[in-house]
């Protein structure tokens, strides 16, 4: 399965998670996305199911030699969840990683207040969260929110993506209630291989997204 772009992933995915909203296991729901790019799919997603849209901003922890490799990742102000396996196999330490991560908790905190803009977080007490991204790789950013959404004693907790590795598959299945997603992959080595198009999603697509632009 391959998807055109986030807009036509996320009506897929809309349209699983309308039927499960039917079937009665979806009440009061309320979707959060991962920014940026869960944001666009999950537009679709609240818009199928008339649920609030917001956001959980997470930051992936990168190795300091190549950031895009993820070794852990920052949720709110909890602290930071790393792949101990990862540190082992790259010779890292937690304590090497502090400046990574108090960089990355800035970009955190600054992203949080423009997407925001003042507005408080939303109550998830006793409610259906689905927790929505583009997609999954290796699964630490969606851990670490997972992780933190747990506290906030939703109802239900829902993780929805269109598609997703194995692995990461297997190591959030005991961190949500549910796992939805629309196509796992037996080889999977990006997320953006499964688009056509995967352009980065800016800020602003994201504040059009969250105000109903």
């Amino acid at each position: 399965m391959r998807f055109r772009d986030r807009v036509h992933a996320g009506h897929e995915l809309a349209e699983r998670l309308r039927i499960r909203q039917e079937a009665g296991t979806l009440t009061h729901p309320v979707v959060l996305a991962l920014p940026r790019g869960g944001v666009t799919v999950a537009r679709e997603v609240a818009r199928a199911l008339e649920a609030p849209l917001d956001v959980l901003v997470v930051r992936k922890i990168g190795a300091p030699f190549q950031e895009e490799l993820g070794v852990g990742a920052l949720a709110g102000d909890d602290p930071p969840l790393f792949d101990e396996h990862a540190l082992d196999q790259l010779g890292l330490s937690e304590t090497a990683l502090a400046d990574t991560v108090e960089r990355e908790r800035a970009e955190l905190h600054r992203r949080e207040e423009l997407y925001r803009r003042g507005r408080p977080a939303p109550e998830l007490r006793d409610r259906t969260v689905i927790l929505v991204d583009d997609g999954l790789a290796t699964g630490a950013t969606a851990r670490a929110a997972l992780r933190q959404l747990r506290r906030q004693s939703p109802e239900r907790l829902v993780l929805a993506v269109p598609v997703c590795s194995p692995h990461a598959a297997d190591l959030l299945r005991g961190e949500a209630d549910e796992i939805v997603c629309l196509h796992r992959p037996a080889v999977f080595l990006a997320v953006g291989e499964w688009y056509d198009d995967f352009e980065q999603v800016t800020d602003d697509e994201v504040l059009a997204a969250l105000h109903g632009q």
